[in-house]
């Protein structure tokens, strides 16, 4: 990803020597409130996304090509709920990295991953709802759970071998110098635009061009959904009107989705493109980088807006139905 910085706009011995942590000028209350909304955001984070990936992994009704993508995508908030959220909040409250070098490598290469995971997941969310509504039958008879799993398994090693090869062969890996109280990880001039192009560049190229097409099929359905409607019309058409209906009201949420992710993504995305002309300041960094993560929180609050089926799970789930023998063949759907 583009979290790591251009080697050559940084003098690092000179850095060093000047930079210290700041002392805190925040009351003892406020300190607090800050860790308790930290812990609040972090638990919601965690706790959402848990029940996405409980409800989707244990009822079988939604076991379905696109849940699939939604299940990962859940598995990837959740882990930058679990794993990346809480650094980057302490980091913010403290206005200073109080964790080792060590771990500021470990923690850059996690975010690498699971940034470009969700990048790729909202991609293909994109691509599966085009080909879902450009062409219901071929998309039936070809894209199962098991294809779409397969999809899902490739992305995920390919996000991973790709960002750690990016740190490995970058040197961030092996020769960062960092000050103690920073976090950053540093990236030459060609690495920084190959992988502007592959983590950034070319999935929002995808998602935008995917999802164009998507509510261009959408508006033709609504038309001729309408016109189905001005005429009596024999019990197949019915089902085929319902099923378009279907399809349209799963591409508006997934749209919804794709939206927030967009607008959490650009602030960060822009930000890093400015690095270049701008001095950077830790403080925007971190405040990018916050709004970024909480498309991770967020997303689960979508889910329940929007899917009567996710507020089922989720009852279902806290009264601790799931446990019950057969609760994986309850109807979810309404």
């Amino acid at each position: 990803m583009h979290l790591l910085m251009n080697l050559s706009e940084f003098n690092q011995s000179d850095r060093c020597e000047h930079f210290s942590c700041p002392e805190s000028s925040v009351s003892p209350a406020v300190y607090i409130f800050l860790y308790l909304c930290s812990a609040a955001v972090v638990l919601l984070t965690v706790c959402g996304n848990l029940l996405v990936i409980i409800s989707v992994f244990h009822f079988k009704q939604l076991h379905t090509p696109t849940n699939m993508l939604v299940l990962s995508l859940g598995v990837s908030d959740f882990l930058i709920g679990a794993l990346v959220m809480p650094p980057v909040l302490i980091w913010t409250t403290e206005s200073c990295w109080i964790f080792d070098k060590c771990y500021c490598i470990i923690f850059f290469v996690t975010v690498n991953i699971l940034t470009s995971l969700s990048i790729y997941h909202i991609a293909l969310i994109a691509v599966d709802r085009y080909l879902a509504l450009s062409n219901p039958f071929f998309y039936t008879n070809t894209i199962s759970t098991r294809t779409m799993s397969i999809v899902v398994s490739s992305n995920w090693c390919a996000c991973l071998v790709y960002n750690t090869a990016l740190c490995y062969f970058n040197g961030s890996l092996t020769s960062s110098v960092m000050c103690p109280g920073e976090c950053y990880l540093f990236q030459d001039v060609v690495w920084s635009v190959v992988d502007l192009v592959i983590t950034f560049i070319f999935p929002c190229s995808v998602i935008i061009i995917f999802y164009t097409l998507v509510f261009a099929i959408a508006k033709k359905h609504a038309t001729a959904i309408r016109e189905l409607n001005n005429h009596t019309r024999p019990k197949t058409q019915k089902i085929s009107s319902h099923s378009m209906k279907s399809e349209r009201k799963a591409a508006k949420v997934l749209g919804i989705l794709v939206s927030v992710f967009l607008v959490c993504l650009l602030p960060y995305f822009i930000y890093s493109l400015l690095g270049d002309l701008i001095e950077l300041q830790t403080e925007t960094f971190l405040k990018v980088f916050i709004v970024l993560y909480l498309n991770s929180t967020i997303n689960p609050v979508i889910y329940a807006l929007f899917y009567p089926w996710f507020r089922k799970c989720i009852k279902l789930i806290i009264t601790l139905q799931i446990f019950q023998m057969d609760s994986a063949l309850i109807s979810v759907l309404l």
